[in-house]
């Protein structure tokens, strides 16, 4: 990724040094929104409940898909797992090393493979299903990573159910998306930070039953959700 296209790296690196940040996502409806950016350097004490008992879940050698600015993988790590973040973008990667983050790779969720090691939990925090980006591409990926896993091994993911909304705006868009053959939550967006912006991706809003939905047949079933009833919940995944 180059640097003016790495929106997401350096507002979590003016996180990292005091600066108040606020994240820009933009739909590819013209629909904006914006957020503060700290979050993603938010202390275990600031997470949601659902958020600290996700981490209850975890085992063994850990791979953190999205990881961000590290906290979940800091997390984990400083409770003694093997640790390994990934993320797309070169300075977010950057900033969880400079927190401390041992093993942390520059890599997009589709590079992942059997060569990066075995690994018994699968980290996709931050509402990182979303990652999977379209049904066809999640169900993929999940026999990927059935595949390439050993057999007591879970996913941890969190996700945004996109129907949990009365905003018109959103309403709608979920309709031109079925219109158009897309799931209603499958969003195309990009993220602006002051003159950084990334490129067009699509990103996945799904809701636990299209999620089940998903899941099935690719060798993957959940066995519990944390926070329903939240703004995002997490999905407790083992194999079937």
């Amino acid at each position: 990724m180059k640097d003016h296209k790495d929106a997401y790296g350096h507002e979590v690196h003016d996180c990292l040094v005091g600066r108040a940040v606020y994240e820009i996502v933009e739909r590819d409806d013209g629909y904006v929104d914006a957020h503060p950016a700290g979050g993603y350097l938010a202390p275990y004490e600031a997470w949601p409940q659902s958020e600290k008992e996700a981490m209850r879940y975890a085992r063994g050698h850990v791979l953190d898909i999205g990881c961000g600015a590290g906290r979940h993988s800091l997390h984990l790590q400083d409770k003694g797992y093997d640790v390994v973040g990934i993320d797309v973008s070169p300075l977010a990667i950057d900033v969880c090393k400079q927190r401390g983050l041992r093993n942390a790779l520059v890599m997009s969720i589709t590079q992942v493979s059997a060569k990066l090691g075995v690994f018994d939990t699968i980290l996709m925090m931050g509402n990182n299903f979303g990652l999977f980006a379209n049904k066809l591409r999640a169900e993929r990926l999940l026999r990927r990573f059935h595949a390439m896993t050993p057999a007591e091994a879970q996913i941890i993911a969190q996700a945004r159910d996109p129907y949990d909304t009365d905003n018109s705006f959103h309403l709608e868009y979920h309709q031109r998306n079925r219109e158009r053959g897309r799931m209603g939550g499958q969003l195309r967006i990009r993220v602006r930070y002051q003159r950084y912006v990334t490129a067009w991706l699509d990103y996945l809003f799904v809701s636990p039953e299209e999620m089940e939905s998903i899941l099935s047949g690719t060798g993957w079933r959940t066995v519990r959700f944390l926070g329903l009833g939240e703004t995002n919940y997490i999905a407790v995944i083992e194999k079937a």
